[in-house]
């Protein structure tokens, strides 16, 4: 292996040749010296051959040490070029090493011998500056592959020095702010967000570099999109090779979405929470209820026909009734209930929603309303209300808080095969016409044929989400109506929904004697409430059956236990105390396996149909309980014995 420094050294006059090669020699052949008169000879050999090092004299004939020093910087930057110069030249030499060369030696013996080391030392320089150009190329390349990989990252990431201006971004940093890398690398906060945020983002920047660790906090930052958007900022500081603090790093995540969903769920919580307590009001109110229009019949089957207190009665007992489709409707809206479609009256709807919106809109709005129709429509009540409740809410906020007036008519109208029905693609008949009318601002025509499309909205972002008339249209399609929309800019708008009226009519009337089924069987009956219990035991008893009474479903299930032949039918109220309708039915079943066993409840959410059935019992007997009813329901599931 040759280990041989290889010297190419260019010459025009022989006797400087010879004093070098002299000065080579006494390396004892540690170099390998070739030698080139002329500059032909010079670039040959370079093209031809490896070298370590090239010396070349300044002044050659017909060129200069220049021009040799570019022809290697052509061909390989990484060969140190050393200039022999003459007596004088040292300034011309020094110019050289300005222009790339690696160091000079001036022609004369005693600088001549210290030839090999210049030479050694032109390597060991060089050797370091390929270290350094190659250090410096990986750095390039790896800040290019760290730039290259923050801009593939979708989370906006930027770092800052330690006087609070930023070094550094990504794309998504820039995008989500609307503008350049370049219009953001070396500026501060100041120049990017308004003075309010900027001072919050410097003092918690200040707080950071004064700890050194990471932070987290929440800030609302205005996009390049002109919204507000709610972000959630990590920043951490970074050390330099000693340890010492140079600047902080961040990335932001935009919560804004999540944030909305944080809304929606708590307004979901509060909603199922007034559920909760609306069907537990719901239940307890059935409890009365059930004393109510129980004892009612007890007594209208007892007193004079065509008296006083028959006609008095009567009265308590078509209220009782009226109060009982109220609950169903509280359960309804508690999710206590199926939300089926039943005969629905839309009055007393429309005054409920207008006495809530005259609470909550300015004196200077004039609330007018022409409510006349008591006909009924197959309908949820729930989905009603929110229909009301929507046209009229985007009514009020079309007045934006200046005098005016909404209005609301809800009449009964016959429809027939006109060309406006034709075009609502509407079938003949009677409808209720509900119009909401305001005097607001109005809707363009440029965007009236989109107000009924998923999320559009005109409200500014925050203010709404562009569902509520996207809602009201499909329910108002759901209950088989129409909805039209008339508007004019300045003057206000008119909107008008048909339903079509049920032949169900739902009219509560009085207490009618009939003949019911009665009986002789035995019968186990179990409430909590004493009134209840006592009301149970005497419509049971005047349709004929032995009746037991029980407050306890403890001690109801001791009796059981005791004697569990002497029943036939147990009826046991669903929400007790200790022991609930269904654990009791459990219970009694193991004792006895062929008890029938009918539950009694207005809180069906409970149990169901499925559920109940699996655990033995038979049938259900809604609160409150109506005579007819009872009888009917008992009669048939003793029957089926």
């Amino acid at each position: 292996m040759n280990d041989k420094i290889k010297i190419l050294y260019i010459d025009d006059y022989d006797l400087d040749r010879e004093l070098v090669r002299d000065a080579l020699e006494r390396e004892h052949g540690g170099f390998e010296l070739t030698e080139a008169s002329n500059m032909q000879a010079f670039e040959r050999l370079l093209k031809t051959q490896v070298f370590d090092v090239v010396l070349s004299d300044f002044n050659i004939a017909g060129f200069e040490g220049l021009q040799v020093l570019q022809a290697v910087r052509a061909h390989n930057p990484s060969i140190p070029v050393i200039i022999v110069t003459g007596t004088g030249s040292e300034e011309i030499a020094v110019n050289a090493m300005k222009q790339g060369a690696t160091d000079y030696v001036i022609k004369r013996p005693q600088h001549i011998r210290k030839l090999p080391q210049t030479i050694f030392a032109a390597l060991e320089k060089q050797t370091l500056r390929d270290q350094r150009t190659e250090s410096e190329a990986r750095i390039r390349q790896q800040h290019h592959f760290l730039q290259s990989l923050m801009d593939a990252i979708p989370m906006p990431v930027f770092y800052k020095d330690t006087l609070g201006l930023y070094i550094g971004c990504n794309l998504a940093f820039a995008d989500f702010l609307g503008k350049s890398k370049k219009e953001i690398v070396g500026k501060s906060v100041y120049d990017i967000f308004p003075r309010d945020l900027a001072d919050y983002f410097h003092a918690m920047d200040l707080k950071l570099l004064d700890q050194p660790g990471s932070n987290q906090y929440e800030s609302q930052i205005k996009g390049g999109d002109g919204s507000l958007h709610n972000v959630l900022l990590n920043k951490a500081t970074y050390t330099d090779e000693k340890g010492i603090v140079s600047g902080l790093i961040g990335a932001m995540i935009d919560i804004t979405q999540r944030k909305e969903m944080e809304k929606r769920l708590q307004q979901s919580q509060k909603m199922e929470a007034i559920g909760t307590l609306a069907g537990g009001i719901a239940h307890d109110f059935n409890n009365i209820l059930s004393a109510i229009l129980g004892y009612s019949e007890l007594a209208l089957d007892e007193v004079e026909t065509g008296s006083g207190l028959e006609d008095d009665l009567q009265e308590i007992y078509v209220a009782g009734k009226r109060a009982k489709d109220l609950v169903g409707q509280i359960l309804a809206f508690a999710r206590q209930t199926d939300d089926a479609l039943t005969p629905l009256q839309i009055k007393p709807l429309a005054k409920e929603v207008l006495k809530f919106i005259r609470a909550s809109v300015p004196a200077i709005i004039e609330i007018k309303q022409n409510i006349q129709s008591d006909a009924y429509i197959m309908g949820s009540p729930t989905q009603v209300h929110q229909i009301l409740m929507n046209l009229c809410t985007n009514a009020v906020d079309a007045m934006a808080d200046t005098a005016g007036f909404i209005s609301i008519d809800v009449i009964d109208i016959k429809i027939n095969d006109t060309p406006l029905v034709s075009g609502l693609n509407l079938k003949s008949g009677d409808y209720i016409e509900i119009k909401v009318s305001d005097a607001g601002t109005g809707i363009s025509q440029e965007i009236i044929g989109s107000i009924f499309d998923p999320y559009f909205t005109t409200k500014l972002s925050g203010e709404g989400t562009g569902l509520g008339l996207a809602v009201v249209h499909g329910i108002v399609q759901a209950h088989g109506g129409r909805i039209t929309v008339d508007s004019t800019v300045g003057k206000g708008t008119t909107f008008t929904v048909w339903l079509p009226i049920t032949q169900k009519m739902k009219i509560h009337q009085g207490y009618i004697l009939e003949e019911l089924p009665t009986g002789s069987e035995k019968i186990l009956f179990v409430d909590d409430e004493v009134p209840i219990c006592k009301m149970g035991g005497q419509m049971l008893g005047r349709l004929g059956y032995s009746v037991t009474t029980k407050t306890s479903s403890l001690d109801v299930l001791a009796l059981f236990k005791s004697n569990p032949d002497d029943f036939d039918l147990v009826i046991t109220d669903l929400m007790m105390p200790d022991m609930t309708g269904e654990q009791l039915a459990v219970e009694m079943i193991k004792i006895r396996s062929d008890i029938p066993i009918i539950l009694c409840t207005g809180y069906t959410q409970k149990i169901s149909e499925n559920s109940a059935s699996k655990t033995g019992i038979k049938a259900f007997v809604p609160k409150p309980i109506i005579k007819a009813d009872l009888a009917k329901i008992v009669r048939k599931v003793l029957d089926e014995i």
